[in-house]
């Protein structure tokens, strides 16, 4: 990740870095889920939140509540699949840039 090496997105834009870092990160775990070949209960709710934080990405800096509500779906509907964890923890660190979640 860009990040982890201290260096920014070259986006040829005023694109906020984070927005690119989670499309980034949304695109990678929705081609790793599509070539899983393994089938399980709670796929679609991974596919379609994952097309909503796609979604939300290309349409500028989102909502930091929806993100968070979106990886708790998507951790939920994964989770238990280590082939995926990778791509999960990528893209909880892009939603982490945003800030993390306001505890109750």
């Amino acid at each position: 990740m860009l990040r982890s090496l201290g260096q920014r997105p070259v986006t040829g834009s005023d694109e906020d870095p984070r927005v690119a870092e989670l499309r980034t990160a949304v695109s990678r775990l929705r081609r790793e889920l599509a070539a899983h070949p393994a089938e399980f209960p709670d796929r679609g709710i991974a596919e379609d939140e994952l097309a909503a934080l796609a979604a939300m990405a290309a349409g500028g800096p989102p909502e930091t509540p929806r993100l968070h509500r979106s990886l708790l779906l998507i951790a939920g509907a994964i989770g238990s699949v280590s082939a995926l964890a990778r791509g999960l923890s990528e893209v909880r660190e892009a939603v982490d840039l945003f800030g993390k979640s306001p505890r109750n």
